[in-house]
C-alpha cells in the first residue's frame, strides 16, 4: 500500500514538473495535480490496455511509436475530466507531456525497484 502511495505522489510530482517545463500544460494548484495523478493511474490501468489492444495493427506499423499518441490521449482524457488541469493540444503539448511522463516514470520506477 505504501508503494502505491509513493507512486501516486511521484506521478503528481511528474505532472507538476510537466506543467513547469512544457508549454501548454497547466494546473491550477496542487489539488488538481494530485487528482490528475490519481485519475491518470486509473485511466492507465483500465482504458489504456483496451486502446492498446484496439490499435495493435497501427502500433506494429509504427514500430511502437503510436503508443506515445495513446499516452497523450490518456493525458488529454484526464485533462478533460479534472478541473484545473489542462493540456492545450494533442500534437505538441500532449505528446511532449506523454514523453516526459514516460521518461519520468521509467526513472522513478527504476529508483523504486533498486
Amino acid at each position: 500500500m505504501l508503494k502505491l502511495l509513493v507512486r501516486w505522489l511521484l506521478n503528481a510530482v511528474g505532472l507538476w514538473i510537466a506543467t513547469e517545463i512544457i508549454p501548454g500544460v497547466s494546473a491550477s494548484g496542487w489539488q488538481a495535480l494530485v487528482i490528475a495523478a490519481l485519475l491518470l493511474g486509473l485511466v492507465n490501468a483500465i482504458v489504456r490496455p483496451v486502446l492498446v489492444l484496439l490499435t495493435l495493427p497501427i502500433t506494429f506499423l509504427t514500430l511502437g511509436l503510436f503508443l506515445v499518441v495513446i499516452n497523450a490521449l490518456m493525458l488529454l482524457l484526464v485533462a478533460w475530466v479534472v478541473p484545473g488541469f489542462a493540456i492545450a493540444s494533442l500534437l505538441w503539448s500532449g505528446v511532449l507531456a506523454a514523453l516526459w511522463m514516460s521518461v519520468f516514470g521509467l526513472v522513478t520506477q527504476s529508483l523504486l525497484n533498486s
